[in-house]
């Protein structure tokens, strides 16, 4: 469903885009989101293993681009011949690919799964894409160019002098809830909020506030896994040592040799923005022991403060049904767990199954 919605902050009185899921749509899919980490793909593989006709759709903004493999621990070649996946590496590194992009896209692809029998599984990490395939997702305003040429220099200006945050510090100035929805990397999307306000003279997140679908018409398969804290942060530092050894540096790399080069967005996922800044913009830049140490280290402290944010996130989405975890619990006891939730509130939704 596309509606047009205007906007009576805006004097200039903008139609505003609103694409959103049909519900009969949203209820024949699984969701299983989760924080960096926590182990969704491999919950994911027992899923499979369990329900017959299960297609996995990611729910992840930096897997949609080719040739970033490593750091964004992509699911194994192997599993992807295995199983169909989908809205995995379907745009090249330097290319935009908005939300509301990513629900048409979803939307279509669910379609055709349902069409043929399947049961679509989105799985992955990204909030923002959860939260917009079920509620919808508000467009806003234009883009202006002059507002973000303008915000992109001022900021580039701050980093020049080691202050990484002004950017930030400006959006939770005008919107606190996006400033704490957001991570500090993502500045195409900070950049976007605060245009959206100078713009409309209203914030993003207000604009942006769909309510859930009334409870009998929400999805019943809506699943995060929550994990001790601690036990995380240490799969997040093991994780990214993982990633090192595994070529992370050599793949960031190739990425800064394309042509035309990973893009804005891209570089900005985690990981690759360290990575590239420890670089200093040369791809032949050789790092030393102590160079790779540090980076590494930084990966881990804003993967673990990504991860805390994204605790906080879908213990706001009140669709969203908390799954308890242990550092104890093997990958088939949570999908065992998991199957028996999807059998029972399938029953108590009144599905088949």
């Amino acid at each position: 469903m596309v509606m047009l919605v205007s906007n009576s902050n805006d004097s200039a009185e903008s139609v505003f885009m609103h694409q959103q899921f049909p519900v009969e749509l949203l209820r024949q899919c699984i969701f299983l989101a989760g924080p960096t980490a926590v182990g969704k793909t491999d919950a994911t593989m027992e899923l499979v293993s369990r329900i017959p006709k299960i297609e996995v759709v990611s729910l992840d903004s930096m897997c949609i681009y080719r040739g970033m493999d490593i750091g964004t621990a992509k699911p194994s070649k192997d599993f992807q011949q295995e199983i169909p996946h989908h809205l995995l590496d379907i745009r090249n590194p330097d290319e935009e690919f908005s939300v509301a992009e990513y629900v048409e896209a979803a939307r279509s692809v669910c379609e055709d799964i349902v069409g043929r029998g399947g049961v679509p599984l989105f799985s992955g990490g990204t909030g923002l894409y959860l939260r917009a395939v079920l509620r919808g997702v508000f467009e806003g305003p234009p883009a202006d160019w002059e507002i973000r040429n303008r915000l992109q220099a001022q900021a580039d200006e701050a980093a020049a002098r080691d202050d990484y945050f002004w950017l930030m510090r400006q959006l939770e100035r005008v919107d606190p809830d996006a400033a704490l929805r957001l991570h500090p990397n993502d500045q195409r999307r900070i950049i976007r909020a605060i245009e959206v306000f100078e713009l409309t003279g209203s914030t993003l997140s207000s604009q942006q506030k769909q309510q859930p679908l009334p409870e009998g018409q929400r999805p019943p398969h809506v699943y995060w896994l929550s994990p001790d804290r601690d036990w995380l942060h240490d799969r997040i530092n093991h994780r990214v040592m993982a990633m090192f050894e595994a070529g992370l540096v050599d793949e960031v790399r190739e990425l800064m040799k394309c042509d035309p080069p990973i893009g804005k967005t891209a570089s900005q996922g985690l990981g690759y923005k360290e990575v590239i800044d420890a670089l200093v913009g040369d791809c032949d830049r050789e790092l030393t022991v102590e160079d790779r140490v540090a980076v590494a280290e930084l990966i881990q402290t804003r993967t673990r403060q990504f991860a805390k944010r994204q605790h906080t996130w879908y213990r706001n989405l009140e669709e969203c049904v908390e799954l308890p975890i242990s550092s104890a619990e093997s990958p088939a006891h949570i999908g065992a767990r998991l199957e028996m939730l999807i059998v029972q509130r399938s029953r108590t939704s009144g599905e088949s199954g």
